[in-house]
């Protein structure tokens, strides 16, 4: 099956784009964007599976303790470059420097017309794989950059004007295969699926540090990326600059978890500069955002789920009511004051951690951190 994009040489092996990862029904293809002050959160996912023949996107907005969503699913257009489902759409202006966000469901009180201009170059991430007994359940490739935000939004009737306002955030590029929607069929091994992800992208004024891992239960790695990115200026390239990126070599991170449940109370990420000086960065939690407002293991709005030709809704929670143990809860976004030596920036520390992770004392599927227990990474 051909569709527009066909037309340039952009062919990775000899069938159409349009037929992607030999069938496989997890391969997706994702865009994902936040942006944080000390103030508010918002982000926005864009998500197609053409196995599945589904495309969905959401955008959510944390401000004044409420976290609200709009949410939208419907039929994969044929031309990939139709990058707009229902009210939620992301175009890309500039390819990996800039992109603009439009949001507009009145109806479940959110608007948006969001810019993204890229402050880092776009870093490549570890490829994550990973397979389950037989079967080969991820294989991804994410790239990810750092950016900043103006333009405005609207929520629960709230203008947020992001002019004269420093606003951070992430873009997040990822695709190829991980468990999405619901799978088509359960083997025995799934019933014993343990996860540990922690995802910490920060903001500095005149440099950016990501970090990046993917761990068992016991705290073994077995995909990791860190790096120290530059900023780059307006014609500063964004791709093909690996040189400008300095990639630490190792990582280990340090996080004191709330007693009760899956999330930090704070945390550390501990590293040798290019230097070779020993270096603490210290993260301080502000607020969270739960990844159910973008879809994440959301009991209806689960990402690559059939649910018509074109469905579109919303919801709203207030965020002290959320710090319960389900799994469509602990998975999140912390926005954190992050100090570097005499540095102050902001940034995430994503976590999300299903099953036994038995350096904070869990050894269940959803049960909560031990007592004032500090875990640290294994090396």
């Amino acid at each position: 099956m051909l569709t527009p994009f066909d037309d340039y040489p952009i062919h990775q092996t000899s069938e159409p784009l349009a037929h992607a990862g030999q069938g496989h029904p997890d391969q997706y293809d994702r865009f994902w964007f936040n942006g944080y002050t000390e103030d508010f959160f918002f982000a926005v996912a864009l998500g197609v599976y053409p196995n599945r023949g589904v495309i969905d996107a959401a955008f959510s907005v944390v401000h004044d303790g409420v976290q609200r969503s709009v949410y939208a699913s419907g039929r994969i257009p044929l031309d990939r470059t139709a990058t707009q489902i229902g009210p939620i759409g992301v175009k890309i202006l500039e390819p990996m420097r800039t992109c603009q966000i439009t949001v507009d469901a009145p109806e479940h009180g959110l608007t948006a017309t969001l810019t993204s201009q890229a402050r880092t170059s776009v870093v490549e991430e570890e490829r994550g794989v990973l397979n389950v007994g037989t079967r080969r359940t991820w294989d991804l490739t994410r790239a990810t950059q750092l950016v900043s935000w103006t333009g405005s939004l609207t929520t629960g009737g709230t203008k947020i004007d992001l002019t004269g306002k420093k606003v951070y955030g992430t873009k997040d590029r990822s695709w190829g295969v991980r468990p999405v929607g619901i799978p088509p069929q359960r083997a025995p091994e799934d019933q014993d699926q343990q996860l540990f992800f922690l995802w910490t992208p920060l903001n500095f004024e005149d440099k950016c540090l990501h970090y990046m891992v993917h761990e068992d239960s016991h705290g073994v790695p077995w995909a990791e990326t860190g790096a120290i990115i530059p900023v780059i200026g307006e014609q500063d390239p964004v791709f093909d600059v690996e040189d400008t990126v300095l990639g630490l070599g190792t990582v280990r991170h340090e996080i004191d978890w709330e007693p009760g449940l899956r999330r930090a109370r704070s945390g550390k990420l501990l590293f040798s500069d290019p230097d070779g000086q020993d270096v603490s960065v210290e993260l301080e939690p502000l607020f969270p955002f739960r990844m159910r407002g973008v879809g994440y293991f959301h009991p209806k709005w689960q990402h690559g789920t059939w649910h018509d030709e074109l469905v579109v809704g919303g919801e709203e929670f207030t965020v002290e009511e959320l710090d319960v143990l389900q799994q469509d809860y602990v998975h999140l976004q912390q926005v954190v004051r992050a100090k570097w030596g005499d540095r102050t920036g902001y940034g995430v520390m994503e976590q999300v951690v299903f099953g036994p992770y038995y350096p904070a004392g869990m050894t269940d599927f959803l049960d909560g951190a031990q007592q004032d227990v500090v875990s640290l990474s294994v090396r």
